[in-house]
């Protein structure tokens, strides 16, 4: 099946990774719908820079632990732009605390925000993909540790390991509708969410990642936007990692720590 984009929804888009991910599309020539939860102007600003590309922006608030609720505004977001080929599921918190202190209201928020908000999300727009019979793109932004798990991240590993297993679910049941589903899974990455700011990520030292700093949102964006072209056609319920080769630390990491420092927060 041809797949020719046009539209595009990115979830949490006012900064970061989401922000990175709307102008990548935009310069693909996709329409986007815009996110925000708590920082309007930054997704007013995002959308500036859309239009600025010459594409169309939608804004809209979205509360991603109000399910299901939260799926409606995917639902305004397509009408405004005639559609949605591509959907990116990008909001999510961070953050967290260890397993044993971790209450019954942090678990369950970060479930909603992670979890919970992005199935009815990624199942309303990939309706609207499944009623245009044009095919789609379905993109989750998890995280490392979906694959791998980190102090203090209990609630959050959970929700990200469960979103992992969500899109590879939807790869088996949508692919041969022509609607891909993949997940991209950011190391750390400079941005507003790891207290970064606009911080150079190549002026940054970290020596237990192999390329030795911190990635940029737009190296995010980049694997996101070729998940989401035509190019990306027979790339089905795969991982892509974007993490300057962490993950692959773990032995090495195991081998070389020289305190027990890192079992707490």
């Amino acid at each position: 099946m041809d797949f020719s984009p046009n539209t595009a929804i990115v979830t949490g888009s006012d900064s970061g990774i989401g922000r990175a991910t709307a102008l990548a599309l935009a310069d693909a020539g996709c329409d986007v719908g815009i996110t925000w939860h708590s920082d309007s102007d930054g997704a007013e600003e995002t959308a500036r820079l859309v239009r600025e590309r010459g594409q169309k922006a939608v804004v809209a608030q979205l509360d991603t632990t109000d399910a299901p609720a939260c799926g409606d505004v995917i639902d305004q977001l397509a009408k405004e732009l005639g559609g949605v080929d591509i959907f990116v599921n990008n909001a999510g918190v961070n953050g967290g605390t260890l397993f044993m202190d971790t209450d019954w209201d942090t678990w369950r928020g970060t479930m909603a925000a992670n979890l919970d908000g992005a199935f009815v999300c990624i199942q309303r727009a990939a309706r609207h993909m499944l009623d245009a019979g044009k095919g789609g793109r379905i993109i989750a932004v998890t995280s490392v540790h979906q694959e791998q798990p980190r102090v203090g991240s209990a609630a959050y590993d959970a929700s990200k390991h469960g979103l992992g297993g969500l899109v590879r679910t939807i790869a088996l049941e949508l692919g041969d509708r022509g609607i891909t589903a993949n997940a991209v899974l950011p190391g750390e990455i400079s941005t507003p969410m790891n207290d970064a700011g606009d911080q150079d990520p190549r002026e940054v030292d970290r020596p237990g990642i192999p390329v030795g700093r911190p990635g940029d949102a737009r190296e995010v964006a980049a694997v996101i936007a070729f998940l989401a072209s035509p190019a990306s056609s027979y790339v089905n319920g795969a991982s892509f990692v974007v993490d300057g080769g962490m993950l692959q630390m773990g032995p090495q990491a195991g081998s070389h720590l020289q305190n027990g420092d890192w079992r707490t927060l």
